[in-house]
């Protein structure tokens, strides 16, 4: 996947170059898609690889520009999205009857996802399970660009299983001005994130099934969670998976070990977890 990866790496000065290119790649049919596939699934066929990627170059930006608003560069939304779509080609099985597409916008939105929320206003905004929900779902439900009010903050906790003091927790940590970022001028209002979002429904084809990928993620975690001892179990849930992060140290007292010793453990849980989940 190499060669591949020397074209997806667009930068402020060649961008639109890149959105040229990638709209102008041919549309691929089922079937060039599908043997595409099976070239690359069985003989690890770069070209084939080359092509499936550049004719899906186009929904990565669509994707991208969706993150527009939380004043983050679109080359870079682009590259994160990029890399998303070449794994998901690397996995892709025409035999299971799905065009990529669909199976590639759930590794391109993971991609950006986690790049949104390690640079987004350079601090952690969601840290817990219920601000990751938060952050990703509460503007596109909110019904105004201002502050939600009660009445509507009840209605968004509801809908998304958390509590009313988290969505306006939320809705204020995403009305604060953003700090200045990767030459992003927070005086100048055309960068503000409400300038930015896309409307969900403007490309059915490219648009995102969020519950169905929440849903399978979360399930996929569960499996490789039971294949973890039930120590790195806990630690893993205590430290990532509860609203109210376990210190090292009380992890440490809890095991009669070191904070270190609990870092460490948690480090190498981690590192199978992604394992087992990147294998599947």
């Amino acid at each position: 996947m190499s060669q591949a990866m020397m074209t997806l790496a667009p930068t402020s000065d060649n961008l639109d170059h890149f959105i040229r290119t990638a709209n102008s790649a041919p549309y691929l049919t089922k079937e060039q898609e599908f043997s595409l596939g099976h070239r690359l699934q069985k003989g690890n066929d770069i070209d084939a690889a080359r092509q499936l990627v550049m004719s899906h170059l186009r929904y990565v930006i669509y994707v991208a520009r969706g993150y527009k608003g939380y004043g983050l560069p679109l080359a870079d939304l682009v590259q994160e999205g990029s890399i998303g779509l070449m794994k998901a080609a690397k996995k892709f099985d025409p035999s299971h009857g799905v065009r990529l597409v669909s199976f590639a916008t759930h590794w391109i939105k993971a991609e950006i996802h986690e790049f949104v929320l390690r640079n987004w206003h350079i601090v952690k905004v969601a840290t817990t399970k219920a601000q990751r929900k938060l952050f990703f779902n509460l503007r596109r439900r909110k019904q105004s660009l201002g502050w939600v009010n009660n009445q509507e903050a009840d209605r968004i906790a509801e809908e998304l299983g958390v509590s009313r003091a988290d969505v306006l927790e939320m809705d204020a940590r995403l009305n604060e001005r953003p700090l200045a970022f990767d030459g992003y001028d927070d005086t100048d209002e055309s960068s503000s994130p409400a300038a930015f979002l896309q409307a969900e429904s403007s490309d059915p084809e490219a648009e995102v099934l969020e519950q169905d990928y929440q849903s399978k993620k979360a399930e996929r975690l569960q499996q490789a969670l039971h294949n973890l001892d039930e120590r790195s179990q806990t630690i893993i849930s205590s430290r990532w998976l509860s609203e109210s992060k376990t210190g090292l140290q009380e992890l440490g007292d809890r095991f009669g070990i070191s904070a270190e010793r609990v870092r460490q453990i948690e480090s190498q849980a981690i590192k199978k977890l992604r394992g087992t989940l990147v294998s599947e």
